[in-house]
């Protein structure tokens, strides 16, 4: 086997569940690779006692005005791993010598700057934030194919296809028919229009298979996270919508499946754990151990199929309509719904107001242009603003 370069990996997202999955499998790999870079939003506690684990070189917190508890907190610990503030510095640090994979895993629209840092910089990219494909799809990955950028996606039902792909390449001329996303139906698979009324942010938080933050739940919940999956692969994969399929599997074992020209139909299966795609991405080509055990069919039985019920969950096909929409639309489509589902967990409007507020944004926000960061995070601006005044207008009506 050849010897492979020793990676330095910069975890974007450090403290959360992708970041600390992707530091298990860096840790199982010591011989091959280590974290360089560690990135917190502002966690500084949970930052520098992963510094004590894992000795980075650079440790960065988002949050600003956190930079001195950092700094003195490092020195304190007795490391000499330097402290860094701010975004400029993130996205810096992505681009910099200091690293050559990137785990870009910060959650939304903070995610954009250092995600296409490490793209333009020709970065190994083991994409997580979906919401920089989905905001600035076009951008990143013009940026990544101008920089000789890989970018690997970590999140399952991509990975998946990478996998089954062995490329990000669904031409037509590489023999696929089409990809088809699965989706777990959320804990409300099932469920009419009239019972999603009352539903309450616990029980949208409480996902059947995934451990996840409280916004990918509810997303999972309300199938807008399949929506924004759909966008995120016709960038990743350069496939048009009519190539691409959703459906339900309920019990998250397969986690996508590609057709080819030939009647072929290959599917990815695996336990629901996040390091099997963070292994994948960090040791591609070659397989290495990500600490997850195999899957034992005759445990898990049978396997399900079906179709998403989109008259009660809407979300999935505003996402389908934004993306062909094209433009600044998904990203409108996914700051409305960044403030829909935070006035939803904040007990201000309910669950079926969510893709009422990411509709009527779309209706209000439709000029602009989507060829630079600062005009889409313009859109994303007015979008916000648009889905606060239809949550005004919900929570007084």
């Amino acid at each position: 086997m050849h010897q492979q370069h020793y990676q330095r990996v910069a975890v974007l997202g450090a403290t959360g569940s992708i970041g600390t999955s992707a530091l298990d499998v860096i840790a199982r790999h010591r011989q091959q690779m280590r974290a360089s870079v560690l990135v917190a939003g502002s966690n500084v506690r949970g930052l520098i006692a992963l510094c004590a684990s894992h000795r980075p070189d650079h440790a960065v917190i988002a949050n600003p005005s956190q930079y001195a508890d950092l700094r003195d907190g490092l020195a304190a610990a007795g490391l000499d791993t330097q402290a860094h503030a701010g975004e400029a510095a993130i996205a810096a640090l992505a681009a910099s010598d200091s690293c050559d994979t990137v785990v870009a895993a910060i959650v939304g629209a903070a995610g954009l700057a250092s995600t296409l840092a490490a793209a333009r910089a020709g970065k190994r990219l083991l994409l997580a934030n979906k919401e920089s494909l989905v905001i600035a799809g076009h951008l990143v990955m013009a940026a990544a194919q101008q920089a000789g950028c890989e970018i690997i996606p970590i999140d399952s039902e991509h990975n998946a296809i990478f996998q089954c792909l062995r490329s990000r390449d669904a031409s037509p001329e590489a023999g696929v028919r089409k990809i088809i996303l699965t989706a777990s139906g959320g804990p409300f698979r099932g469920w009419s229009a009239a019972q999603l009324a009352d539903v309450t942010p616990a029980q949208a938080v409480a996902h059947p298979k995934w451990r996840m933050g409280p916004k990918i739940s509810v997303d999972s919940a309300s199938l807008m996270n399949k929506g924004l999956e759909v966008i995120e692969a016709h960038h990743l994969f350069n496939i048009p919508s009519s190539r691409i399929e959703v459906v339900v599997h309920r019990q998250s074992l397969v986690h996508s499946l590609v057709e080819f020209i030939d009647g072929s139909l290959l599917a990815q299966l695996g336990l629901p754990d996040m390091r099997t795609s963070l292994a994948v991405g960090l040791g591609w080509p070659q397989r290495i151990d990500s600490g997850v055990s195999g899957l034992d069919l005759l445990t898990q039985g049978q396997l399900d199929f079906e179709a998403p019920d989109r008259k009660a969950f809407p979300c999935l096909d505003l996402a389908w309509q934004a993306m062909e929409d094209g433009g600044i639309a998904p990203a409108v489509l996914n700051a409305a719904n960044e403030i829909a589902v935070s006035a939803f967990l904040g007990g201000n409007i309910g669950f079926a107001g969510i893709p009422v507020v990411v509709e009527q944004a779309l209706a209000a926000v439709t000029d602009g242009q989507a060829d630079s960061i600062e005009a889409l995070l313009d859109a994303d601006l007015r979008a916000r603003q648009a889905a606060s005044s239809a949550i005004s207008s919900l929570s007084n009506g």
